[in-house]
């Protein structure tokens, strides 16, 4: 069987590597643009700030280093320009411009994608940078080295431009980040969003939300960055606007493509032509809780379905149950992460989504280092199923963003995941692991025995008409009445039992005991803030 594999990084190289695994006998050729075979994309912006030291950091293997560990052929420097499916051959052209003709049984495009350069003026400047190669990162960090960086401009705040801006900091430049959407971070919700600009605004970087990029000024250097509300002053810009999947030679080859240009695939990575697969930024995958085609430019995505499309290509049934969005990012002293759907998404696919957003400790609170996550959950209501997760905190939120994938994936209702045997140890972990301890909030919020008003609501008004009482450990709010929830042994003075009360505490457990105790001593119509001070901002009327 000869393979033929077009790009190599992360797909192809994985389609290559495990296809000679699984048969050593097949004859695999990697045709790579690039002289770069395999390197580390994602690490490419910790390269800028220096926690990677070198660029041999990120290159994963060389074209001879790769051919020797696994027996494919590896041909650098050489672009595909045109598909012919009836003759199964591709038409390639070397950097030197010499123009070659490679026959195949099976093909495998894994040509990645090209970050988006819109044509707007000032783009050519010299301190103009994207980020995408080895090579863009050394070019944007020797920058700053050389002195004379103080002002940076980042043009979009998905994560590999946060984590640019993060890095930049790092170093002493001060950094603004442009978007067009409403908010940072995408696929999160809003008051996630919201909650991550202000934390980043604290530690020096500037989001300027739903604004456009109009271009860049400056006589034969960067001086502004021109916007659709003003200049700003800038030294460098760096776009990470998006990207776009190299799947232009494919025009006319009958390969159907989205409307996003990226290749269509069943779940055994194939196209439409069964002897032709697509792997990794340029192929499109399935949303593995709807079925929808979802889009999934990431490292992990690239590896797992390479893998997949070489043991279909070696004869096995193996079928790709598809991606849930999930992500995470450093950010100066706060990580993000998510899986599944957020509550829009949860709504907008037709589930009856039912949130909840809390705060815990991420250790036993007495363990040197310990901090909080604040973890929104979503579920379908009906069915109980766990849906999503959003995280923030300090410590590693991956540890339950992953728990979530694998509860996701597995469709598991909160019943099931509350009473899992999580692992404890005041180093690790709280007795009741901080997701179990989520879960139980949302559980008894969807039984009603916690009755909350979401930050969302809080933020849209729907607090008006509710007489704050502050319920934290210390008073906390200028001008609520406080209220001391240990000594609440019947009714509490300056409160009606029916009006309207929003408990308000410093993480929103407290909150929920005033509450219960309150419901006991006749009171009907107390709301608690989820997430407290922690993540909303309270006023007093």
């Amino acid at each position: 069987m000869k393979v033929i594999i077009i790009g190599g990084v992360a797909a192809g190289t994985k389609v290559a590597a495990k296809l000679k695994r699984e048969d050593r006998s097949a004859e695999v050729t990697i045709l790579t643009k690039g002289k770069d075979i395999s390197y580390a994309g994602c690490g490419l912006p910790y390269y800028v700030g220096k926690v990677i030291p070198d660029r041999e950091s990120l290159v994963v293997n060389t074209p001879e280093k790769f051919a020797a560990l696994t027996g494919a052929r590896v041909v650098t420097g050489m672009e595909v320009t045109k598909l012919d499916r009836a003759a199964k051959t591709v038409e390639a052209v070397h950097e030197n411009g010499e123009t070659s003709t490679w026959d195949y049984d099976k093909l495998v495009i894994a040509t990645g994608a090209s970050p988006i350069r819109p044509a707007l003026p000032g783009l050519d400047l010299p301190q103009v940078f994207f980020m995408r190669t080895p090579d863009d990162a050394v070019s944007l960090r020797a920058a700053v080295e050389a002195g004379g960086i103080k002002k940076a401009v980042v043009v979009g705040g998905g994560f590999i431009g946060l984590e640019i801006a993060e890095n930049l900091t790092s170093m002493g430049v001060r950094c603004n980040v442009l978007d067009m959407a409403p908010h940072v971070l995408p696929g999160f919700d809003e008051e996630v969003q919201v909650f991550v600009e202000n934390h980043l605004a604290e530690h020096g970087i500037h989001t300027m939300t739903g604004t456009r990029f109009e271009g860049v000024l400056g006589e034969g250097k960067v001086e502004k960055v021109q916007t659709d509300r003003r200049a700003l002053k800038a030294d460098m810009v760096v776009l990470s606007i998006g990207i776009r999947a190299n799947t232009a030679f494919l025009a006319d080859t009958g390969i159907e493509l989205a409307p996003n240009r990226t290749v269509l695939v069943n779940d055994h990575m194939q196209t439409n032509d069964p002897d032709i697969y697509a792997v990794g930024d340029c192929a499109m995958v399935t949303n593995r809780i709807t079925g929808a085609a979802a889009w999934s430019p990431m490292g992990s995505t690239a590896n797992i379905t390479g893998r997949m499309a070489a043991k279909n290509m070696a004869g096995k049934d193996t079928a790709y149950h598809g991606a849930m969005g999930t992500a995470v990012c450093q950010l100066p002293k706060l990580n993000a992460g998510r899986t599944g759907m957020s509550e829009a998404q949860a709504k907008e696919a037709g589930f009856d989504a039912v949130s909840v957003i809390m705060v815990t400790d991420d250790k036993a609170h007495y363990m040197p280092g310990a901090d909080s996550f604040i973890i929104k959950l979503i579920a379908d209501r009906e069915s109980r199923r766990l849906l999503g997760v959003q995280v923030l905190g300090k410590g590693a939120v991956d540890k339950v963003v992953d728990t979530c994938v694998a509860a996701i994936a597995m469709k598991a209702t909160v019943d099931e995941i509350a009473d899992m045997d999580f692992a404890y140890a005041p180093p690790f972990s709280t007795a009741i692991h901080p997701l179990a301890h989520a879960v139980n909030v949302l559980m008894n919020k969807m039984d009603g025995t916690l009755e909350t008003m979401t930050p969302a609501e809080y933020a849209a008004g729907e607090a008006e008409g509710y007489k704050v009482m502050d319920v934290s450990p210390q008073p906390s709010i200028a001008g609520a009445s406080y209220v001391d929830l240990t000594k609440i042994e019947g009714e509490v003075d300056g409160f009606a039992k029916d009006e309207p009360i929003l408990l308000v505490c410093a993480k929103g457990k407290r909150g929920y005991m005033t509450q219960n105790r309150m419901k006991y001593y006749g009171y009907t119509n107390t709301k608690v803030l989820e997430g407290g001070l922690t993540f909303n901002e309270v006023e007093a009327e």
